[in-house]
């Protein structure tokens, strides 16, 4: 990438990592979309939603009627396979009662007349005629038997349906039966549903839902496509989302037993009936025909409770009548939010701290959660997951920027500086994105030099751990007010420090960095005589002091020193005239003197007392020195 003239270096690095970072995460976030890697990862929030909002509507055009536990005590001594007397009485009743149309979720591989006949019993009224009522209901024709794919030994697919003296009442015949598998997704949660099973039109492969909308409206079974609700359903093998109503139990359920009573039309649940679509489906405490949904994914301690086949079909009915299902958003408005949500976060993550970056992105992935959930509860689907691993990606992808580029930048110049400036001025220096030119460069800095009075008396009079011992605890303290205005401790020269505040980072106010650094030094001082009374009170030691010179002018600054040893530092006349002030400070009778240049670059609001022209050292032009006064 080629960098305008027009955009400094530093910008130029800083907008081609922002940019990196930022296709990066959309492109590994919207590639794993595609790639179905993330459907996992969504299906949790889509669980999760469906949980926290409960029950989401009334059901108006499907219901179930419940073999439960009711039912089965009712009629205890008859087999379930003898049933179809049962069936036909409880389908005389739904159709009396206005019932468009019926499934029977219950498969039998051979009618009772057809097993009485192969136990060779003497021919009689009910081997003849048991099943004559239950024909005579089918033969009505708003009736839909479940067939069943199942999977032979051999690995193929065989469709198992009714028996053949049921399907020879039928109207349509094997084409009035309709496909009753549930297909769950890999976490083994019924989500959707197959409105056609087998498309050919030769095979009788419609879904057993499509099935019960198509009779209850009148719909051709062979027809290419059918439409209901808004929505298109061609003759094609797709999934399609199921609108549930809400968690088991929120279907329009009633017992079958109520429809066997002599006054069942009188019930209230059962005109409630009037107009829709109903299976006849096992409720009862023992049916496997149970399935896990979005409302049976544990979270915040619910049941994983399952859902009767019956109801998971009269879903799918609902569905495709009402046209009520959670639908994609729009990649038209999902996308550009990604895209604007991932641009404030990486703005942010370049930025900041690795640990606060951490915060935002974990704060963002958090908030998206509730357009998502406002969203759903209007049908509508924000999918989380690319939102969440493009805010993962852009995350580690910037801390990879941080431990190859800004953070080995920061080693560097922390192993240089570290002990001699405070990390806010290495910080700087890295967000400056200006290293120091180590080959050395003249620059305007402010130099401070501080010795301590009587030295040498006191080093004599103590022995070597306590001088090192002093020394170090004089240093802890005077040191930090040269760190915390920004200033670098050069060197330790004996009992002198040197300062220098200018650089490596360049501060417009460093001569007053320098004075304020001085009268801190000066306070910390006065304090240190306390300690070294109580710390040596019976050496006969001269009361603690010291001494400060403050001197701004030019300074080259560079890495001097031999191939095995270097160091960054000062050198020129502005380094020595800061170290003859310090020695003036003993003539004049003051903590801390500094020129004429340092009081004048540092501008008003620093007290001076006394002033004096002095001759130094190495100098011919005589230098303007004020006192500094030390405010409390």
């Amino acid at each position: 990438m080629l960098r305008p003239k027009w955009m400094s270096a530093e910008r130029f690095r800083k907008t081609w990592q922002f940019l990196a970072v930022t296709v990066l995460g959309l492109v590994v976030a919207l590639g794993s979309e595609r790639m179905g890697w993330l459907q996992d990862y969504e299906n949790i929030y889509y669980d999760y939603w469906h949980q926290i909002a409960g029950k989401r509507r009334d059901a108006h055009h499907a219901a179930v009627i419940a073999v439960d536990d009711d039912t089965l005590l009712q009629y205890k001594d008859d087999p379930l396979a003898f049933w179809q007397p049962i069936f036909a009485q409880a389908m005389q009743t739904l159709t009396a009662a206005g019932v468009k149309s019926i499934g029977l979720d219950f498969i039998y591989a051979v009618s009772a007349e057809a097993w009485l006949r192969k136990l060779n019993l003497p021919d009689s009224e009910v081997s003849r005629n048991y099943d004559a009522p239950f024909r005579g209901q089918l033969a009505q024709g708003n009736k839909i038997l479940i067939a069943q794919l199942v999977e032979t030994s051999g690995g193929e697919l065989e469709l198992m349906g009714p028996p053949q003296d049921h399907l020879l009442m039928m109207p349509g015949g094997i084409f009035d039966t309709g496909v009753a598998n549930h297909y769950p997704d890999g976490d083994r949660l019924v989500r959707t549903f197959y409105p056609v099973v087998i498309p050919e039109k030769e095979f009788p492969g419609v879904g057993f839902a499509m099935q019960l909308v198509l009779r209850a409206t009148g719909g051709d079974t062979g027809a290419p496509s059918w439409s209901y609700g808004g929505e298109t359903y061609p003759r094609v093998r797709e999934r399609r989302r199921i609108g549930f109503v809400g968690p088991p139990g929120s279907m329009l359920t009633v017992s079958m037993s109520r429809l066997l009573k002599p006054d069942a039309l009188n019930d209230p649940e059962v005109k409630k009936l009037k107009g829709r679509a109903v299976i006849i489906s096992p409720s009862d405490i023992g049916t496997p025909d149970r399935h896990f949904t979005p409302y049976s994914r544990m979270v915040f301690g619910n049941s994983n409770e399952m859902m009767i086949g019956g109801e998971v079909h009269a879903n799918a009915i609902e569905t495709i009548i009402s046209g009520i299902y959670p639908r994609s958003l729009s990649l038209w408005i999902a996308w550009p939010s990604l895209v604007l949500v991932l641009i404030a976060v990486v703005t942010l993550y370049l930025r900041m701290h690795p640990a606060a970056g951490l915060g935002v992105g974990l704060a963002c992935s958090a908030a998206v959660l509730i357009p998502a959930f406002s969203l759903f509860q209007k049908d509508l689907l924000l999918s989380v997951a690319p939102f969440h691993v493009a805010l993962a990606t852009a995350y580690l992808a910037t801390l990879a920027l941080r431990l190859t580029g800004e953070e080995r930048q920061r080693a560097q110049l922390k192993s240089m500086f570290g002990q001699y400036v405070s990390d806010v001025v290495v910080d700087k220096l890295i967000a400056e994105g200006q290293r120091p030119n180590l080959s050395g460069e003249k620059l305007q800095v402010t130099v401070l030099f501080s010795d301590i009075r009587n030295f040498t008396t006191i080093s004599e009079k103590l022995d070597a751990e306590e001088v090192v011992e002093m020394l170090n605890a004089y240093f802890g303290r005077t040191c930090e007010p040269i760190l915390e205005q920004g200033g670098m401790v050069n060197k330790f020269i004996g009992d002198a420090v040197m300062a220098v505040f200018g650089s490596p980072v360049h501060y417009d106010d460093h001569a007053r960095r320098a004075l304020l650094a001085a009268q801190g030094m000066a306070r910390e001082a006065a304090g240190f005589k306390d300690w070294m009374k109580q710390r040596f009170p019976d050496r006969g030691l001269p009361e603690f002091g010291i001494g400060i010179g403050v001197h701004t002018g030019p300074a080259v600054m560079g890495d001097i020193g031999s191939v095995k040893r270097r160091e960054f530092t000062a050198i020129g006349d502005t380094v020595n005239a800061a170290s003859r002030l310090e020695g003036v400070t003993k003539d004049i009778g003051c903590v801390v003197a500094a020129s004429a240049a340092a009081i004048a670059a540092a501008g008003g609001g620093i007290r001076t007392g006394r002033q004096q022209v002095v001759h130094v050292k190495g100098k011919a032009e005589p230098i303007e020195v004020f006192e500094v006064m030390i405010d409390p």
